[in-house]
This record gives structure tokens, C-alpha cells and sequence, in this order.
């Protein structure tokens, strides 16, 4: 009997991260691709691909092949995975048993178009597990009690919203609204209220230092300074922006947000909703970094919310602990 590696992916739009087993995490790099037009060779993934976005002649496209928390992008996917396993197998991928994360209630199309993508990379077996249950093992909750668990998992193309109970998602809802929504906000508001035109990674990087989802008039207001293009002149300016007016340009993605957490709380059967005002919201997902963001859940649901730590690293934990346990989550791999 050969002894396979065990590999768990946590394939996100913003960020991909690869588990080894024995080994833990051994890859966090952005899911993005460049390559020619000409012949679709692809050039570069991740970290280097990225320093491409917005910086590519006409004959190089840089670009996010999953849209959306799905494929959007088949070949280009299926390159990207087959470069992370060589990246994190020291470049022998040798028939390695894969299991990889798909957002809540995905369709059948978009289940065979991941296992084919993995076994296309060279996967043996291809075994998958919804996003919210792999963010509440890897936030160390315990899911398989009779016992009501909301966890909340935002990502970057979505968020995953679901209740949890005796290791399966009783109520769950998939909100295409993340942090790629939250940087197009951003960037729209540039454009709209300061004639600034900015790329998506100026948006993503003022998201992350001065973002904030709930502003308290009493503190002090952290600024930036953003470069970018004007729209009428077409030339290089430079704008300061703070984070009170920020906060006003991201109010709707994050209302979207909140609208699906309210219709999961709302469909939740009585008694697991009466867990869940006892614990908590458990915040998970890479965007749950955005300041003050359990704060504004917390005030306008009523419910206490709390970010778990690094919660970046939540689905590709869990994701990790059920392939290397693959006999204890059995309820929850498909």
C-alpha cells in the first residue's frame, strides 16, 4: 500500500491556502493568475501574479480565476491548483488525496467542476467540505454536539453564513457579498466623490489599514494618504482620505451582509436560537479582520459577536483536521 499525502485546500477568491498533513499550513498566496493571450500559457501564480494586477501590457491578462467564492475560470484553475501542489509537494505531486473547501449549498455543476479541477492537478481522491463546517471545526467549536453554533465566515467573494448542529448545517445562506465587494465600494466611491480613479489593490490596501465598520465619534480618526489617477485631467494626484468617510463608502456591502445574517437568525428553529444568543456569532474569514466589525454586527442584530483568532486561517485549519480525521467528520464530507 503506497502511502498517499493528504493535502487540504482552502480555495478562496481572494486567497488560497494549502494544508499538509504532518505539516500544517505550508502555502498562503493570493488566487490569482497571469498569463499570455496569445497561447493561455500561463506565466506566474500568486504572490508574483499579483504584483501583476493592473500593471500588464495588452498581450498579459492578470486575473482572479474565481469569482464569486466559484470557478469562474476553469483552465486557468485548474493551473493554479496544479502549481499550489507542486509549490507545497517540493514539486513531485504523487496521487495526493485532496480535500477542498466549497461554499454552503453549492450546486452540482459547481461540485464536479472543483473535484475535476483537483483531479485534472493530479488528485487521487477529491473529497469536499462546505466552508462554514470547515471554519467551525477550525474555529474549535464543537460541532457534532446537539447544541446550536452560528458562524459567520467572510471571505473575499463570499460570506458564508450557518447555523450548526449535530455536525450538519441546519440553516445556511451564501452571500455573494465579501471583501472584493467591499474594495469595489471603495473604488467607487473614489471615483464618484473625489474624481480619483484608483486599482483594486490601492482599494484593497485602504481597506485594510484605515476600513472601519463601526466608527465611534470619541476616537481619534486614523487617515491615508491614496494615490491614483484624476478623471477629468488624466494625470497622478494624491488625495488623504479618513476613516469616517471610508466608513460611509462600505455601509452598503456590509448592509448586504447583514441582511443575510438577520434571514439566517430569523430561520433558525427556536431552541438552537436560544444557543446562539448564550454564545454568540462567531466570526471567521479573512474580511472579519476589517476593524470594529464584530461591533457593528453585535449592535445591529442584538447578538454578541466575536472574531475568532487568525481567522484568516479558520477554513484551511478545519479543512486540515477533517482530512487528517477523516472517520470522526464523516457527517460532514461529501
Amino acid at each position: 500500500m503506497l502511502f498517499r499525502k493528504k493535502i487540504g485546500i482552502d480555495l478562496g477568491t481572494a486567497n488560497t491556502l494549502v494544508y499538509l498533513e504532518g505539516q500544517g499550513i505550508v502555502l498562503n498566496e493570493p488566487t490569482v493568475v497571469a498569463y499570455s493571450l496569445e497561447d493561455r500559457q500561463v506565466l506566474a501564480v500568486g504572490d508574483d501574479a499579483r504584483e501583476m494586477l493592473g500593471r500588464t501590457p495588452g498581450s498579459i491578462v492578470a486575473s482572479r480565476p474565481m469569482k464569486e467564492g466559484v470557478i469562474a475560470d476553469y483552465k486557468t484553475t485548474s493551473a493554479m491548483i496544479t502549481y499550489f501542489l507542486k509549490k507545497a509537494l517540493g514539486g513531485r505531486i504523487f496521487w495526493p488525496e485532496v480535500m477542498i473547501s466549497i461554499p454552503g449549498g453549492s450546486s452540482q455543476v459547481e461540485k464536479r467542476a472543483v473535484v475535476a479541477a483537483c483531479k485534472q492537478a493530479g488528485a487521487s481522491n477529491v473529497y469536499l467540505i462546505e466552508e462554514p463546517l470547515a471554519a467551525a471545526i477550525g474555529a474549535k467549536i464543537p460541532i457534532s454536539q446537539a447544541s446550536g453554533h452560528m458562524i459567520v465566515n467572510i471571505g473575499g467573494g463570499t460570506t458564508e453564513i450557518a447555523v450548526i448542529s449535530l455536525g450538519q448545517l441546519v440553516v445556511y445562506k451564501t452571500v455573494r457579498i465579501a471583501g472584493t465587494k467591499i474594495d469595489e465600494a471603495v473604488t467607487l466611491h473614489f471615483r464618484k466623490k473625489h474624481n480619483l480613479i484608483i486599482g483594486e489593490r490601492t482599494a484593497e490596501d485602504v481597506k485594510m489599514k484605515i476600513g472601519n465598520a463601526f466608527v465611534e465619534d470619541k476616537k481619534e480618526v486614523r487617515k491615508m494618504e491614496v494615490k491614483g489617477r484624476d478623471f477629468q485631467s488624466g494625470l497622478p494626484k494624491i488625495f488623504e482620505i479618513d476613516e469616517k468617510t471610508l466608513s460611509e463608502a462600505i455601509v452598503k456591502p456590509l448592509k448586504g451582509i447583514l441582511e443575510g445574517i438577520k434571514e439566517v437568525l430569523s430561520q433558525t428553529p427556536p431552541e438552537l436560537a436560544a444557543d446562539i444568543v448564550d454564545k454568540g456569532i462567531v466570526l471567521s474569514g479573512g474580511t472579519a479582520l476589517l476593524t470594529n466589525i464584530d461591533r457593528y454586527i453585535t449592535y445591529y442584530t442584538g447578538v454578541s459577536s466575536f472574531v475568532v483568532d487568525e481567522p484568516l486561517f479558520c477554513v484551511i485549519r478545519g479543512v486540515g483536521l477533517a482530512i487528517e480525521n477523516l472517520d470522526s467528520f464523516k457527517e460532514a464530507i461529501r
